[in-house]
């Protein structure tokens, strides 16, 4: 099979007429884990916008206006702009930045060790149906990732991708066997050195046919297992040398047997990735019901932040020269040097919350308006009082990568950050 990189196939297919009815008019989509929804609700949409807005953006050639993806007045819409603005950035594809570094590395692996076996595909569209991105991966109805404080959701059908598996379903159904699929993910949640609303995966898939265990003598379940464990094994020698591996078993709702794979490095056991023995109801609402497969799913940036010693997730957005002139195509592992360390800025808020609240929410709230000077969001005290109020008091701690703020510029937008969760969050400031 030959190996090659695909410029949008899945994006420029004609899928527009399912989503004609949802106001969808430029998309096509391409898919991996329906649309039983668990909504909580959304939060009210500000006129107030700290983001420079984007009209626009292109994916693989295919231009996206910003009021087909945020919805003002679309009840079921939670893309800020903040969140539309990532889309097309496309990091993974850079090849002088430590996440384009990595995959290519990646890549080079898979090439050197199984030439012209795995597909690559890298600038499938994010925008995504839900059946796709949950009930394609056996995602249940009520999980609670299908929910709006879990997921962005452009409308009732239609989600920014959680995941690269969303695209397994289809690519299987096209007549594809073996692939990496990578690309930015879209996920809410909290505010921290290693969580960030927006990161990219790599997910690999391998399918065998009857002929490829029956020749081991093997069960299927177990020759999958094995030639998977063997490979990724492989890449993690590659990736980080001859250290000391183990494998966890666990869940995931689209695989069986399920495992995790570990190494001890720097003195400490790391995740690597997840993977397992897809659950063959996949492969056979794909027409593959005689077939076994494995697959795997990797974080780029926890990885990266690993083999090149990033302290902070949000480094890999940053434009400054300071830190992007750090790194070459083809040097994986290079140790960033810190340019500075800039002084933090501690603000504390109070607040009686309501039934509605949830932490999501409320960091989304503060994304909304100190986009990437917000460092850290931490719950430093939550009580309950005689009447069965419970408040919260939140720790946000600002600071900027490039320079010092100044307390004016703190002030308000800690002002701000108040006014906003009172008005959205439906909570009593203290």
């Amino acid at each position: 099979m030959t190996i090659f990189s695909v410029q949008s196939t899945i994006l420029t297919r004609a899928s527009v007429a399912i989503l004609s009815s949802n106001g969808l008019k430029r998309f096509s989509f391409a898919s991996s884990f329906s649309s039983n929804a668990l909504y909580s609700s959304p939060l009210p949409k500000s006129k107030k916008r700290r983001f420079p807005i984007v009209s626009a953006v292109d994916i693989g050639g295919v231009t996206i206006a910003r009021n087909d993806v945020v919805r003002d007045d679309d009840p079921t819409n939670n893309v800020p702009d903040s969140i539309f603005s990532k889309l097309g950035m496309q990091l993974h594809r850079r090849d002088k930045h430590p996440l384009g570094i990595l995959k290519n590395a990646i890549y080079d692996y898979f090439d050197s060790n199984y030439a012209k076996q795995f597909e690559k595909f890298e600038d499938l569209s994010p925008i995504v149906t839900t059946k796709q991105n949950f009930d394609d991966v056996l995602v249940p109805a009520d999980h609670v990732s299908r929910s709006l404080n879990d997921t962005y959701y452009v409308d009732s059908q239609t989600v920014l991708r959680c995941h690269t598996s969303a695209h397994q379903a289809e690519l299987l159904r096209e007549g594809h066997r073996r692939f990496l699929v990578t690309g930015d993910v879209y996920r809410r949640d909290s505010i921290d050195s290693t969580h960030y609303p927006v990161f990219h995966q790599m997910e690999g898939f391998c399918v065998f046919s009857p002929e490829d265990w029956n020749e081991s003598g093997k069960d299927s379940t177990l020759y999958a297992a094995e030639d998977l464990k063997k490979c990724l094994e492989g890449l993690a020698r590659h990736l980080f040398g001859g250290v000391e591996m183990r494998w966890v078993d666990t869940y995931f709702p689209f695989t069986e047997p399920s495992f995790e794979l570990e190494i001890y490095f720097k003195e400490d056991w790391l995740e690597v990735l997840g993977c397992g023995v897809t659950e063959q109801r996949i492969l056979k609402q794909s027409g593959l019901e005689n077939n076994v497969a494995w697959a795997f799913g990797l974080g780029l940036e926890r990885l990266a932040m690993v083999l090149f010693d990033i302290p902070d997730i949000r480094l890999f957005w940053s434009d400054d020269e300071r830190f992007t002139s750090q790194f070459k195509k083809g040097e994986l592992g290079v140790k960033f040097k810190p340019f500075s360390k800039y002084p933090p800025c501690y603000k504390d808020i109070s607040f009686w919350i309501s039934e509605s609240f949830t932490e999501n929410n409320f960091c989304e709230v503060v994304r909304g308006i100190a986009g990437d000077l917000v460092e850290e969001v931490k719950l430093i005290d939550s009580f309950t009082n005689k009447k069965g109020m419970t408040s919260h008091c939140y720790r946000i701690v600002f600071r900027s990568m490039e320079r010092s703020l100044t307390d004016e510029e703190v002030n308000d937008l800690q002002s701000k950050v108040r006014d906003e969760v009172q008005r959205k969050l439906n909570v009593e400031l203290r």
